[in-house]
């Protein structure tokens, strides 16, 4: 079986239709506490966030702030809603997370990675929508580190003849 790269959110809803049967296959049990909730860590560079979901209406809050108030940029919202319009349960969890290091990128980065596994915790069956469109595997880039006799990890500083 050929694997197809996947490049935006409708490819990767239309791979969702055909997996269906496989999903079917997948017999996990739900990890819930007493409080109907699935915990996850999720990470990115150098920010760590724990993520504890549970049935809502779609409320997300960060570091006890609204969503809207922690990250003001739209670009870093729609990151964290990802798993939640891949797997169509927008509007019906909602999220407690904190997250600490690392800059704001990074963060939504990490709060991503970790609704995604808690996602998975929730309802096992969503497993291989979310593994296909990569949001169950931990980005490990991080910034190179700097070297002795360069000016940054790899820039050289001006040469000079004379």
């Amino acid at each position: 079986m050929a694997k197809k790269k996947i490049e935006s959110l409708t490819e990767i809803k239309e791979a969702v239709a055909t997996t269906t049967t496989a999903a079917a296959e997948v017999k996990k049990k739900p990890a819930r506490d007493k409080q109907g909730r699935s915990y996850a860590t999720g990470k990115r560079k150098n920010a760590v966030a724990r993520v504890w979901i549970m049935p809502g209406k779609g409320n997300i809050t960060i570091n006890e702030k609204p969503i809207d108030t922690y990250f003001a940029r739209p670009v870093l919202k729609m990151i964290i809603n990802q798993p939640f319009e891949i797997t169509n349960r927008e509007n019906e969890f909602d999220v407690v997370c904190t997250v600490q290091g690392g800059g704001l990128s990074g963060q939504a980065g990490a709060i991503k990675h970790g609704i995604s596994k808690a996602l998975n915790e929730y309802e096992p069956e969503l497993r291989s929508v979310l593994k296909q469109a990569g949001f169950l595997t931990r980005d490990d880039r991080v910034v190179e580190r700097k070297k002795y006799g360069r000016a940054k990890a790899r820039r050289s500083y001006q040469f000079s003849k004379r």
